[in-house]
């Protein structure tokens, strides 16, 4: 998939334009069964007996009749054999859709669980995705009819916009679930043609409340209307938190993976009934408009003045943004963004020369703190207009470093992407803090980070505002903590280190590249009381300097302790324990 910064900025406008065209209309022909949480709680938690989901799928065919069914659920290991044997024979003998997982990630030991079932010889369709791996039910249920592939791989934002409608493996084709379906469904009714680009683009043309969706425990008390179902073809998936099938859409960032396969199917049914959008050659009209808006500018430029061009280019980018809106609909592949680039970059030379430079000066500060400072520090500098706000001076300073204690082994029996994703939310519960207390975010060290108070502006409080940060962070990390030990994973712990003193700060380099930093024996110190709190009970490790600054704290005094590097030992110091309570 592509990732660069211009194809994200043209699906976040296309995904805007999404959720305007959505139609609330009811999609009659689909229907939703949802193991939700209140079937779950009704019902039983996961994992349902294989004779409890047998009997929902018999119930949709029997009882309700519908048309047919398709699971977004995998079965990869045995369960109850009376259920499993009930359950193949409904896939084997009826309009049942099972669903297999291939995954496209390029890893050394690719992922292989279970045994997949279906595929037709490879076709003659360039560009198909090929897998590497799947996750297949197990082979008690191979010999179903049908099969359907629930994979995906979304596009560098984590946004899922499209589907591999057949993906290849070991020479053979397998079709995604929603095709599946309708493949086993369709009776005499043409099947709609399998597209000839690699990733179909999800139309997502229906909102989520269009679609019928009903609680899976609602169908096994039998206390749905029977014609609710009747004739329709039917998706089961969940909704639940704890089944993990979450993904984020253009429609929403965090829904149920089987409402995506839902509008997939909703399209191909739009298609097999010939009602799909008529195609305008959408790519075409934004290059033409792209042009247009070069030639008005090279006219008027010479001639009106900065103000009328800069409002002429808005009105023309007004413009194509409502024609795009509407060309949306009718090319999937059209580039929204191009014109609007085009008139950006003529807008840039239609500002006089004076605003020009005021903005370039604003902009380099901006570019150069805005990851590391808080906004309100960075307002106050251009406040003050300081002539070279990152020049070396030595000022009065406050240091916080923290990292994940037992990093390694949170992440060794972790995959590449979980690990990253820890990471990520690790430092999240460090990193707010930070600018939440108006600090500068030094730099990222893997699982930790380093921070300062007190530069590039003097604080008068900035012992204290570091350490209310630390109670943060610890609140944070605790509570993500139990978010992980709730779904069974490992505990985290964080070690803080502050101490206050005389530091240098500014920027620090050289030609080739330089970094806003802070240098100095309490820089130093910090680094080792964050060391020195794996041998406490304690997350938060406090030097004497940083205690004797703060004045709206109090203190447990821990003893003193010979850090490395140094010739005397250090008082270290706690918070105490009433404030320690109230940050839990």
């Amino acid at each position: 998939m592509p990732a660069g910064a211009s194809f994200l900025a043209d699906e976040w406008l296309r995904d805007r334009f999404i959720r305007f065209h959505a139609s609330t209309e009811p999609e009659s022909r689909i229907v939703i069964v949802d193991i939700d949480e209140a079937s779950l709680q009704s019902a039983g938690p996961w994992p349902w007996p294989r004779e409890r989901i047998a009997d929902l799928v018999e119930k949709l065919l029997s009882t309700y009749e519908a048309r047919g069914v398709a699971l977004d659920l995998v079965f990869p290991e045995p369960a109850d054999a009376a259920g499993d044997m009930r359950l193949a024979i409904l896939a084997q003998h009826g309009p049942v859709v099972l669903a297999q997982a291939f995954d496209y990630a390029r890893q050394q030991l690719p992922v292989r669980v279970g045994r997949i079932g279906g595929g037709s010889p490879a076709g003659q369709i360039s560009g198909t995705p090929s897998a590497t791996g799947y996750v297949g039910n197990h082979a008690g249920l191979a010999q179903a009819a049908h099969f359907g592939n629930i994979g995906f791989s979304p596009d560098a934002d984590g946004t899922i916009r499209r589907l591999p409608m057949l993906t290849r493996f070991e020479g053979k084709d397998y079709p995604t679930l929603s095709l599946a379906l309708l493949d086993c469904c369709s009776g005499s009714m043409k099947m709609p043609s399998v597209p000839k680009q690699s990733w179909e683009r999800i139309s997502f043309h229906r909102d989520w409340s269009a679609y019928t969706v009903v609680p899976a425990a609602n169908f096994l008390r039998e206390d749905v209307p029977a014609d609710i179902v009747a004739g329709k073809l039917v998706l089961v998936g969940s909704s639940s938190l704890g089944l993990s099938d979450r993904v984020a859409t253009p429609l929403h960032p965090n829904t149920s993976g089987v409402l995506v396969h839902a509008s997939q199917l909703s399209a191909l049914l739009d298609r097999q009934a010939g009602q799909g959008p008529g195609y305008w050659p959408g790519s075409m009209i934004a290059t033409l408009f792209s042009i247009l808006i070069a030639a008005t500018a090279a006219y008027t430029f010479p001639r009106l003045s900065a103000v009328a061009n800069v409002a002429l280019l808005g009105g023309m980018a007004t413009c194509w943004l409502l024609l795009a809106y509407w060309l949306s609909q009718h090319d999937p592949q059209l580039v929204t963004t191009g014109p609007l680039a085009s008139a950006l970059f003529l807008l840039a030379v239609a500002v006089p020369f004076d605003w020009q430079l005021t903005q370039s000066r604003s902009r380099k500060l901006l570019d150069t703190f805005r990851h590391y400072v808080a906004e309100a520090v960075v307002d106050e500098l251009l406040r003050r207009d300081l002539k070279d706000p990152l020049a070396p001076q030595r000022l009065e300073v406050t240091t916080l470093i923290a990292d994940m204690q037992g990093y390694t082994n949170q992440v060794e029996s972790l995959s590449m992407e979980e690990a990253a994703q820890l990471t990520r939310d690790f430092l999240d519960c460090l990193t707010r803090p930070v600018l939440e207390h108006r600090g500068t975010l030094d730099k990222f060290t893997g699982d930790g980070l380093v921070a300062f108070w007190g530069a590039p502006l003097p604080v008068k409080d900035h012992a204290d505002q570091a350490i209310e940060a630390a109670l943060k962070m610890l609140e944070e990390v605790r509570r993500f903590s139990a978010i992980r030990q709730n779904a069974g994973l490992p505990a985290l712990r964080v070690r803080i280190g502050i101490e206050s003193g005389q530091a240098m700060a500014g920027d620090f380099g050289t030609s080739f590249r330089s970094i806003y930093t802070a240098v100095g024996d309490s820089v130093n110190v910090a680094a080792r009381l964050e060391q020195v709190a794996r041998n406490y009970q304690h997350d938060l490790i406090i030097g004497e300097g940083a205690a004797s600054r703060s004045s709206r704290h109090r203190f447990l005094f821990l003893g003193e302790t010979l850090l490395r590097g140094k010739e005397k030992p250090t008082k270290l110091y706690t918070l105490d324990s009433s404030e320690m309570e109230q940050a839990a």
